[in-house]
This record gives structure tokens, sequence and C-alpha cells, in this order.
């Protein structure tokens, strides 16, 4: 039908000589994605063979890009009797736009063998298609040209080329690019500052923020959001906190991101008072997200039941647990040796189907092991048909703990074998165990293969590990020698590791050498004056024992208080060796006294050497006896079913005498009993620890 009349086509009157308004039309259908319409008009345009310019075919094909048929643009495009500049970077964007990359590429490279040179937008659309295949090889030719052509310093240019070097990880070269920029909009800004805490360097992350906010550049939720959690990783709540009121003053609290973020960055830093109040400020925008951040930082702050209240919560809202949320519960159950608790999350995992998730097997391995049951972290671990590193340094860290230095040697050689590469955990876990088992040739072999055979560079916690490794075996001066041929300056780890050994082994010189370079590193950690003064006192040198007790007083330093915890059904017993109280006490005190008779009979002999008292064998004996993780013991077998095994947690090391002790006890009722103290595990039974007297 011919054009010289006016005809009405979807709503507009088109003439035909107005390619102008017809070109609006198709904008318009392409702005609203109406392909239906847009088809339309063009079949009418073919049938009523209106003469299709090249600035009307330039729309079509815009058109059906943005409308998500890229076939139908590239037909329209490969019809066209000639093409122009806009003809290639409609086709280049149109290909970017719908995540055809390597043919938007392959158009890119088309374009320029037709020696057109592209447009600032071609160039945008190609660097994003690097971001999203990874390749920065590709990225840094496209910059090349970009610098050959004059369009680097572009603007549009600039953003994608930072934004592509940042989001690669290049972050250097995405500094070079921004900062050569002559001028920065809010997306640049964006994208260095997502770069850098994508890529871990939070620092700088922040300086951009106060840049950005220093230039008068309006900041947005996304902004805010990676700059919150730069503050989050660093644990910068003063930071966070500024950047929190300028969320407030935008009115960007109700973004749901925005509130996931500041729960999280409060969380992190320990400010729970403030997280809990983010999370309340809409119960509407609550997610999983913002869930398990709150319980996270309830779990670090060891405000165990403060985490379970938020989980009751969040099943009673109706918002499913996701893997994160599982594995803070499990952990917290884990520090706190929480074994029902823990089980009854691992039936929780299972029905929502999280048991196969790296994850939370390696937080479930884990949280058996440091609850005791050895067997059932073997057998969750054994369940798991290929585990990865994350797994295996879980098993390998349970059985370091529990002293089983020569089954963590075999599980570190099946994790080789089964190609899975070890990492800088799995050897401390592996020097660990071979520690506590007294593996000494064994430790220090692997310890020297680290950067030999497996290109891992030992840091200080390896070295530390191989100080206590040489200080248990009573190899003093190995140790000292080693700390001296350190290419750094040992932690006070190391220091406090040969100062134990120094104690045990009654190395005056050394031990005093050690105290004093670990109260350098850590004026108040009371551990390196108590053991200074049990040195003294080994050798009955009360003058000095005395000036370092003074010390410590007129320091208003305290001992730490050896205290134990033992569950029985729902509830956790707690009691130190005096001022404890427990509507039970008279009973657990006559069955302590009764085990004590038992036990003399069999060989028992109260160890009073240990007590660094002066007074009378009598109380020293009654000193030792009232220890609590004996108490703990005593209520235990009062409390609990026969056969059943009895776990105690102390806060601080097994005397030896204790340990003697509960060795004849499992003995005398026939009970297996571990006891998990601030470094390892032991098992007695039948009158023996699994850790062989060596710990």
């Amino acid at each position: 039908m011919s054009f010289q009349t006016l005809r009405r086509f979807g709503g507009q009157i088109l003439k035909e000589e107005s390619t102008t308004t017809l070109a609006q039309v198709i904008q318009t259908y392409a702005k609203t994605k109406q392909l239906h319409k847009g088809k339309q008009l063009h079949a009418h345009l073919l049938r009523s063979h209106y003469p299709l310019c090249i600035f009307l075919t330039n729309h079509l094909l815009n058109m059906y890009s943005k409308c998500g048929h890229v076939d139908y643009a590239l037909k329209v495009f490969d019809e066209m009797p000639h093409r122009n500049l806009v003809s290639w970077t409609a086709l280049v964007t149109g290909f970017s736009q719908n995540a055809r990359f390597l043919e938007c590429f392959k158009a890119f490279s088309e374009m320029r063998r037709a020696g057109e040179s592209p447009t600032q937008f071609a160039f945008a659309s190609v660097i994003k298609g690097c971001v999203v295949l990874g390749s920065v090889e590709i990225g840094r030719q496209l910059h090349c040209l970009a610098l050959k052509l004059g369009l680097s310093c572009e603007l549009f240019v600039g953003s994608n080329l930072a934004d592509m070097y940042s989001k690669c990880g290049v972050m250097v070269d995405a500094c070079r690019v921004f900062e050569e920029m002559p001028c920065k909009d809010a997306v640049s800004w964006t994208s260095m500052i997502d770069g850098y805490t994508k890529s871990g360097e939070f620092e700088a992350a922040l300086v951009s923020y106060k840049r950005m906010i220093n230039d008068g550049i309006c900041v947005d939720k996304y902004v805010v959001s990676s700059a919150l959690s730069a503050c989050s990783a660093l644990r910068d709540c003063r930071f966070g906190k500024c950047v929190h009121s300028t969320v407030v003053k935008l009115g960007l609290e109700v973004e749901v991101a925005v509130g996931n973020v500041l729960v999280d960055m409060y969380s992190k830093s320990g400010d729970m008072e403030s997280a809990s109040n983010v999370f309340r400020i809409d119960p509407e925008r609550r997610n999983i997200v913002s869930y398990s951040s709150l319980i996270n930082g309830y779990v670090e702050m060891d405000e165990i039941e403060k985490a379970f209240s938020v989980f009751v919560n969040l099943k009673r809202e109706g918002v499913e647990p996701n893997q994160f949320t599982f594995s803070s519960l499990v952990k917290a159950c884990a520090n706190q040796a929480a074994l029902e608790q823990g089980i009854q999350l691992h039936a929780q995992v299972v029905k929502f189907n999280f048991d196969r998730d790296d994850f939370v097997v390696s937080v479930l391995v884990d949280m058996y092991g440091k609850c005791g049951s050895l067997d059932h972290s073997i057998q969750v671990f054994n369940e798991v048909a290929t585990p990865t590193e994350v797994a295996w340094n879980s098993l390998l860290s349970v059985f370091a703990v529990h002293g089983l230095g020569n089954d963590a040697l075999k599980t570190f050689s099946r994790m080789v074998q089964a190609g899975v590469k070890p990492n800088a955990i799995t050897f401390v876990s592996l020097l660990t165990g071979c520690s506590h088992a007294g593996l000494v040739e064994e430790g220090l072999k692997y310890f020297y293969s680290m950067e030999k055979t497996y290109g891992i560079v030992p840091r200080a916690g390896h070295y530390s590990c191989i100080i206590d490794l040489l200080g248990r075996a009573g190899r003093l001066e190995e140790a000292e020698e080693f700390i001296n041929s350190m290419p750094m300056q040992p932690n006070a780890f190391a220091w406090c590791s040969f100062l134990g050994a120094c104690t045990i082994h009654g190395d005056k010189e050394r031990g005093k050498l050690a105290a004093e370079k670990l109260i350098q590193l850590e004026p108040e950690n009371s551990g390196a004056h108590v053991l200074l003064s049990t040195l003294h006192a080994k050798e009955q040198k009360w003058d000095d024992f005395r000036i370092v007790r003074k010390m410590m007083r007129d320091s208003s330093m305290k001992k730490l208080p050896g205290y134990s915890w033992v569950d029985v059904g729902n509830n956790t017993h707690t009691f130190g060796a005096k001022d404890w109280s427990h509507p039970q006490k008279k009973e657990i005190y006559e069955k302590l006294d009764s085990l004590l008779d038992q036990i003399k009979k069999v060989g028992y002999v109260p160890n009073t050497d240990l007590v660094l008292h002066d007074m009378d064998d009598n109380s020293k004996v009654e000193l030792l006896h009232h220890h609590s993780e004996r108490i703990a013991i005593a209520f235990a077998l009062i409390s609990m079913p026969a056969g059943k095994p009895i776990i105690v947690k102390k806060n601080i090391r097994v005397c030896l005498d204790c340990h003697s002790a509960i060795k004849y006890i499992s003995l005398v009722v026939g009970r297996k009993i571990i006891v998990r103290d601030n470094t390892r595990f032991h098992h007695f039974a039948d009158g023996l620890c699994s850790c062989g007297d060596y710990w």
C-alpha cells in the first residue's frame, strides 16, 4: 500500500517521507521491549516496499537486540546492502547485551577489518565480554587499541577498562587506568572500590571511598555496600559507622543489600547491639543473609544462646537456613563441645540436604572431633565421595588435637594420593599431630619438605610447631638453635611453647630467656609469669618465686583460674577448684572421697611436688584432690547412665597428678573418660591414656 496517503499504524501517524517518525516509533518499541509491535511494523514496511535506509535499518537492528532477539538483528544486519559505524556498533553491543560474547568479539574483529574505527560504546561492549569470560589478555589487547585510537581517556572506555582489570583481579593495572582518567564519574569510582574489596585490598577500598566523597561524587547503594564490606573484613567499626551515617542520610537503610552488609559489618566487628538494632529496622526485609550474619556474630562473641535464639526465630518466620547458617551453629557447638546440640544440628543438616556441602561437612568433622566423638568425626568424613582440602584439613586437625600423630601421617598420605594439594593449614595440623605424639623425626622431615616438595613457604605458625615439637621431646638445645636460625622473630605462641617445655624439663636459664621474650611481646600475659614462677618453685628458689608473684600482684595480674565443665542431659555443669556451688555438692564430695580411696588401693600416689605452696603434705593432697576436672568426673559418675563415656572439658592444661589419677579412676569405675584441655584430648580407659603419657 502506498504511503502517499496518511495511514495509522500502532497509534502513530506515518508518512512516506517521515523516516524520523518511523525511527522514533521503532526506538519506542525498543525501549519498552514491544517486540511483537516492532515485528509488525517491520513486516508492514517490507510488504509495502518502503525504502529502508541505513538510518531506519540501524534502528530495527537495535530494536531486535534490545528485545533479546539478536538472531533477528543479525539477519537484518546480513541483509543490509550498506553498513556504517552505527550498524557495526549496534551489532557488537547487541551481542554483548545478550551475553553472546564470542560472537561479540567476532563482530568487533570484522568491524575492524571493514575499516571502521570502533566507538567508545563498541569498546565498552567487548570489554564487558572480557570481564564475563575472565580474559584479561584480550582485555589488554583492547586497552592497547584504545590507546592507539585515543579512546582510553574517554570516560566510558576508561571506566570499563578499570572495571575489567579490577574484576579480573589485576588491581595494579585497574588503578593505573583509573588514575589516568581526566575525569571520573560514580561508575568508575564504584568499579574501583568494588574491585579493591573483592581482591582483598580493603584499606585501598576505604581510601578510594574517602576520595570519592571528598570529590563530591554522589554515592549509591552499590558504593556503600562495597565500602561496608571492606569495613567488615577489617573489623573497622569506627569507619563503618561513618558509612552508616551516610546510609541513613540517603535513606538507604531500607535497601536489603545495604541492610545485610550493615548487619554483617557490625557482627564481625563485635558490636552485636548495633547489629541487632539494624536487623530489627524492617522485619519485612530480613532474609537468610542477615539472619546468618547475626547468628555468626553471636557465635564469634561466644554468645551461643543468643545465636540459637536467632535460629529459632528464623525457622518461626519461615526463612530457610542455608549452609552458612548451619556452619556457624555447628562451629558454636564445636567451640562449646556441646555434643547433644551438635547431633541435633547434624540431623537438621541432613534434612535440608547440606550433608554433602564441603564446608558444612568440614565443620561437622571438626565439631565431632572437638566434642571427643572421634568415631563420628571419621564416619562423617568417610561419607564424602570426594573430599576437598578443607575436609581433609579438618580430619587432620581432629587427629592432631587427639594426639593421634600416626593417624595424621596416614591421612596426609591418603590426601596426597587422592590428588588433593596440601596447603599451609594442612602442615600446621600435621606438625601439631607429630608434636603431640612425639614423632620428632617425622615432623622435621615434613617441615623441611614443605617448600622443596610442596612449594609452601613455612610461616611463623609452622616454625612455632617445630619449637613445640622439639621442646616437648626435651630437645631444648636444638629448639634454641632452631629459634636462632628462624628467618623471622618467633611469635608469642612459639615463646610460650618453649617456656612451657623449659618448665616441664626444668631448664631454668632457657626458661627465663623465653619468659622475658614472651613478656616483651605480651606484657599482660599472666601465663608467662606463672610458668616463670613455677620454674623458680621447682628449684625451691622461693625468694625468686615471691618476686614474680609480687610483680603479678602489683600489676593487678591474676592467674587464670582453672575450671571444668561437663554436659549432663541438656545442661552444662561448671566446676572450679574452689568457690563453686551445686545442689549436689555433698554427694559430689562423697563420690570424690570414695574415688580417692579406691584409686589409692590400686596404686595411685599423689604427686605433692606439683603443689607450689608452702604447706604440709596432707594439705597438698587435699588441694590436688579438689582440682576441677576430678570434681566434674565425680559429678558425671553420679549423674550419667552407667557405660556412657564421660566427656569433661577444661580451660587450662590438665596437671600431671590429675592425669595420673584419672587413669586410675577409669580403671576402678570401668568407664571411658575423655578430657579435653586447652591443647588436646586425653582418652582414658582401663588405666591407660591415649597420649601414652607423652603430652
